[in-house]
């Protein structure tokens, strides 16, 4: 049966509300087709603002089962990949209804939780390894150990959704983190693609002589991630496993393994190769994109899922995607487990949205989405993306021996310590008052003195 066009109803609002207010099965397919003409979903923040937007159609479809998920995709090539997972699973379930809303990452966790802990919280949402530290203890995610989509995971993934026993999340990616190189620039000056520690800090003294500031980082994810790699990257050439047990029983160990990487990033500002005002004021995956698309930078440090949008933005920009060039004799890859989606324990469909999580998971599902996300596939074989950029990435992936930078086998939310200790020194700090700044939100965290 045909039914009546409906009105959509463009607001804007914090992210939290009640299930009422949300895009439905229909109007999502719609809002989809609107953004793929005009490059940008109205309903999501990357678009306007750092608030929600949300697009609400009065009449919703009836459907015997009415699922909500809750993510921190917002972005066009993100979410017409996931509108397309969603109106595969409904043309295949004629009584279950999805929708889907998205938020821009830290304001959405904050979202996240109030929505659970009000008890409106949605059928499935993404999660991250902090929040699913505190989720856990928290009990509001459900046991995913039975969906038969488990046993297609690779073992590295297998390795995070087990660190606990029971499994309560599955990804969807594997992202990789990469030093963007502006490769025509490069050549201008005779400079290759660093590969170690030191050809990157000559290449950085070369450009900063020059009057070229080297380095575009945003103010969550780039120098971060170089600190981990840069301090934890000796572990996972060895025995992770046992070092990674020996942080949770001192979390001292942890922190001094970072100070290495601490004190690379304290070079890096120290030195200028940085600008470190306006890297505070750098949106990830927003403004170091506009800054790096200009041509004037040589490198920029961000995540690969950047690399299709990269190019989209500056297409006479010749650019590559490297591992990063942290150690005196070689580069390290870093990459996460993750978009991770969870089911809500308390939700009253938690097999109908089990389901679903067993058909996003599925190869055909996981190719579409990671692929829209310049990530690697998190099931066996660990299918690499696409994209001619990030081969290097790639390379490096299928050798093995790759940093996790937030491994859940530890039990510390050292994504966001590790954020705030480099922003702490984006604002003046030195790498030693980043190790015991690590320690002390750590310990705060924990009780553990120790």
């Amino acid at each position: 049966m045909k039914k009546a066009a409906r009105r959509l109803d463009v607001s804007v609002d914090s992210g939290f509300r009640p299930r009422s207010s949300m895009l439905t099965r229909r109007s999502f397919a719609m809002l989809a087709c609107a953004a793929l003409a005009s490059g940008c979903f109205p309903s999501l923040s990357g678009c306007s603002s750092g608030k929600n937007v949300v697009v609400d159609a009065p009449e919703v479809e009836e459907a015997a089962v009415r699922l909500t998920f809750f993510g921190f995709k917002y972005e066009s090539l993100n979410v017409v990949a996931i509108e397309g997972i969603l109106r595969a699973y409904m043309d295949a379930h004629a009584d279950v209804s999805i929708v889907y809303e998205g938020v821009k990452s830290r304001p959405y966790f904050d979202a996240l939780g109030k929505r659970l802990s009000s008890g409106f919280g949605d059928d499935v949402f993404m999660v991250d390894h902090d929040t699913a530290l505190a989720f856990e203890e928290a009990g509001y995610l459900a046991d995913l150990s039975d969906l038969p989509t488990i046993d297609l995971m690779s073992d590295l993934a297998l390795g995070q959704m087990r660190s606990e026993g029971v499994i309560d999340y599955v990804p969807t990616s594997i992202s990789a983190f990469g030093l963007y190189c502006n490769t025509d620039l490069l050549a201008s000056y005779g400079i290759d693609v660093p590969e170690t520690l030191p050809q990157f800090e000559r290449a950085c003294e070369a450009f900063a002589a020059a009057g070229v500031v080297p380095l575009v980082a945003n103010n969550d994810i780039s120098l971060k991630t170089v600190a981990i790699a840069c301090g934890l990257a000796s572990v996972y050439a060895s025995d992770g496993e046992a070092a990674i047990a020996s942080f949770n029983d001192d979390p001292a160990l942890l922190a001094s393994a970072l100070r290495k990487g601490f004190d690379v990033v304290e070079r890096i500002v120290a030195n200028g190769w940085v600008d470190a005002p306006l890297a505070l004021e750098t949106e990830k995956t927003a403004d170091d994109l506009e800054q790096f698309a200009t041509g004037a930078f040589p490198f920029m440090l961000t995540g690969a899922w950047a690399a299709a949008r990269m190019r989209d933005l500056a297409p006479e920009l010749a650019f590559e995607v490297h591992p990063y060039p942290v150690l005196d004799d070689r580069s390290v890859l870093v990459v996460n487990v993750d978009t991770r989606v969870s089911v809500n324990a308390d939700s009253p469909h938690v097999d109908e949205a089990k389901d679903f999580v067993s058909f996003f998971t599925q190869p055909d599902s996981i190719e579409s989405f990671a692929g829209s996300q310049c990530s690697f596939s998190p099931l066996k074989g660990n299918a690499a993306p696409g994209e001619p950029s990030v081969q290097p990435l790639a390379a490096a992936f299928s050798q093995g021996g790759a940093v996790i930078a937030s491994d859940d086998n530890l039990r510390f939310p050292i994504w966001e310590n590790a954020r705030q200790c480099v922003v702490a020194m984006l604002g003046g700090a030195t790498a030693q008052e980043a190790e015991a700044m690590l320690l002390s939100l750590i310990t705060a965290e924990t009780g553990d003195a120790s």
